[in-house]
């Protein structure tokens, strides 16, 4: 069967909403396109725990410990997940990490944001995780099996997150005034890189025409921004805060919001490592697989010396 054959049954499998596995046959660009996409994904889950990581400690309450802690948790299993799932297309774990910490690969740039207060927590669960939420939705129909059926737990594992940052904010906007300044301050910061999120503008995004005809995604960026906006605007009101957004408002022609345009300027620079804290984001990757190299080889060697076990069991 020719090439493009074969591209046109893989097409019709697609569009027939008929989830593409490991062994089927699939063009070698959707391959390179969905190993970008998932390792991106996971290195993100990985990185995402340092902004958080470092407030363990120091979080009010040892209720809010724990909470935080489990969270930081999921975060390196989601990681697990998806690593698995992308291993699933022929390319190793450890050509994934050395990807990320030579700089080929990236992750998210709301990662390269620090942490200054303790309703930074509240917002990077709230607006980060929600934002993440709309896309990672959309990702449990995604055409490739594995990815698809990773992000439904994934799924789950975020709403939970989502709330419990909101619910840090409710705390902190129902508080004192210092506390709900300190809410407001939040938002004001993490508002614009949360928007971000969801990638260039459709205009300038590379992938978006092959992911949606591969059905990889099933909306745009800017579909999913605005999804995020009209949602997270009512739940701002609800907490008495403001968006850190002038041109803000509603278009009842449209049945959205209008916001203001971002700054793409930021999202570029800190995309190509010129971000508040991707310095201190990388060291800290580089510095974990390195010290955590004698585990990674405790672990070779004991399967090594179970499979030899197995193997004299057989034998005899």
């Amino acid at each position: 069967m020719t090439e493009e054959a074969l591209e046109k049954r893989f097409q019709e499998k697609i569009d027939a909403e008929i989830k593409i596995e490991p062994k089927d046959w699939m063009p070698e660009r959707y391959r390179r396109n969905l190993i970008r996409q998932i390792s991106q994904h996971a290195h993100s889950e990985v990185v995402g725990m340092l902004p958080e990581g470092n407030w363990i400690t120091r979080a009010p309450t040892l209720r809010r410990k724990v909470a935080l802690l489990a969270k930081v948790q999921d975060e390196a299993g989601h990681g697990l997940y998806l690593y698995s799932a992308a291993e699933t297309l022929g390319i190793s774990r450890e050509e994934m990490i050395e990807q990320l910490l030579s700089g080929k690969a990236k992750y998210s740039s709301i990662f390269n944001y620090p942490t200054l207060t303790w309703a930074d927590i509240g917002a990077i669960g709230w607006l980060v995780d929600g934002a993440a939420i709309m896309n990672q939705v959309m990702l449990t129909r995604t055409s490739y099996g594995p990815y698809a059926r990773a992000m439904v737990r994934i799924c789950k594992e975020e709403s939970f997150h989502q709330r419990q940052g909101y619910e840090i904010m409710l705390t902190l906007a129902r508080g004192t005034e210092v506390q709900r300044r300190m809410a407001q301050d939040a938002l004001n910061r993490w508002w614009w890189p949360a928007l971000m999120m969801f990638g260039p503008s459709d205009k300038d995004s590379v992938h978006t025409a092959e992911s949606m005809k591969w059905k990889i995604k099933r909306k745009t960026n800017d579909e999913l921004r605005q999804q995020f906006v009209d949602v997270t605007v009512p739940q701002a009101e609800y907490l008495g805060l403001t968006i850190p957004d002038p041109d803000l408002k509603w278009n009842e022609a449209r049945g959205h919001y209008d916001f203001g345009q971002i700054d793409w300027d930021e999202f570029w620079r800190v995309v190509k490592g010129n971000g508040p804290c991707n310095h201190q984001r990388m060291k800290a990757r580089r510095e974990a697989h390195e010290k955590g190299a004698w585990v990674r080889e405790a672990a070779l060697a004991w399967a090594e010396k179970q499979r030899r076990r197995r193997q004299k069991k057989m034998a005899g």
